[in-house]
């Protein structure tokens, strides 16, 4: 079954703003921008899809917003564009990841003061990492106090912010965010698993363990929101299972042509770059980002994924000219003729018609 987003306002950007300019490469991932003023400025668009798979329950829950401040309300002073997404891929049960997507920008945006500006600083990025992680600590909280949701149900979660030229990402848990730059892909979080070397010390330093895979031979992540049967008692005590995100931002620039965010049903049968070249293709033919997302959800299920699916792409520009299709390129060349062809052609067939007489 698909889905569609539930939440998007389109985005029109017309002038220059004032906002951030650091440059990066490839591989790099920025925390230390300045001010300034730039003449490349993001146009946001998005598209999304989400698929039960061969699961019994969908537990996947995502958000996409690609006008924050309209969503918000006009008392809102952000720089522009902002956008906000997020990908929420619950266990034990739906009930954690539909709390969290529902109340997720209260959580992030109202219940911590969420810094406001027109221009960014470093101070100001730090206030938006405070506000991100505080907001992510609350709704791991909320869970606890929640009785509709089970203190077995948990959600990882994984945020992606766009203020400006600012892409910051917000991850608990082993959704991902790629972005794709000049082709490459760029990894914007990092998967939470026990195999994942510092989480395994982190973990085993606070008295936990790695069986086979699993947390405490349990859950197959070391970040998540919820779980409270699992954390530790009272609230605030040192946990093998946290429920605080790693952040990693980028300056965009001309080269990023968009974001990937998916659940990890995506991740468990594709790479990165696998996905990468997909959904570039698909955008050079089609420039659709909701068809886009579809085709990643559908390649993941050819090649036999086993959980749910969940796909938000970000585009950061549109094309001006899609690549025509194969066959219309082939018919193309096989109609082109030269005048010196087609005067050939009309003397035989001049030819043709007098012996025919």
């Amino acid at each position: 079954m698909g889905a569609e987003a539930e939440v998007m306002v389109p985005v029109q950007v017309q002038q220059t703003i004032a906002v951030l300019d650091v440059p990066c490469s490839s591989d790099e991932v920025s925390n230390s921008p300045d001010t300034t003023i730039l003449q490349f400025v993001p146009s946001i668009r998005s598209g999304s899809f989400a698929d039960i798979g061969p699961r019994r329950f969908m537990e996947d829950e995502h958000i996409r917003i690609d006008d924050l401040s309209t969503h918000l309300g006009s008392f809102v002073r952000f720089p522009k564009p902002c956008a906000f997404y997020g990908v929420f891929d619950g266990h034990g049960g739906p009930e954690a990841s539909a709390y969290v997507r529902k109340h997720v920008l209260r959580f992030l945006f109202e219940d911590t003061n969420f810094p406001q500006t027109s221009e960014v600083d470093d101070t100001f990025l730090k206030e938006v990492e405070n506000s991100l992680r505080e907001g992510f600590l609350l709704a791991d909280l909320a869970l606890a106090d929640e009785c509709s949701v089970s203190s077995s149900s948990g959600t990882t979660a994984l945020t992606a912010l766009i203020l400006g030229r600012l892409l910051m990402v917000a991850n608990a848990g082993d959704c991902r965010a790629v972005l794709c730059r000049k082709g490459e892909a760029v990894n914007m979080s990092q998967d939470h698993r026990p195999n994942y070397a510092s989480e395994r010390r982190r973990v085993e330093e606070l008295g936990g363990f790695i069986d086979d895979g699993y947390l405490n031979g349990v859950l197959s992540v070391t970040r998540a929101l919820g779980d409270w049967d699992m954390k530790k008692l009272p609230r605030g005590s040192a946990s093998p299972l946290i429920a605080e995100p790693e952040f990693r931002q980028i300056i965009l620039s001309e080269d990023d042509e968009f974001l990937i965010i998916g659940c990890d049903g995506i991740w468990d049968v594709m790479s990165s770059q696998q996905a990468v070249n997909l959904v570039r293709r698909g955008l050079r033919r089609h420039d659709d980002p909701e068809q886009c997302a579809k085709d990643l959800v559908m390649e993941a299920l050819r090649l036999n994924t086993f959980d749910n699916l969940t796909v938000i792409i970000v585009c950061f520009s549109s094309l001006d000219h899609p690549e025509p299709s194969q066959s219309r390129q082939r018919r193309l060349r096989c109609c082109s003729f030269s005048a010196e062809a087609l005067c050939s052609l009309q003397s035989w067939l001049d030819n043709s018609g007098r012996r025919r007489v």
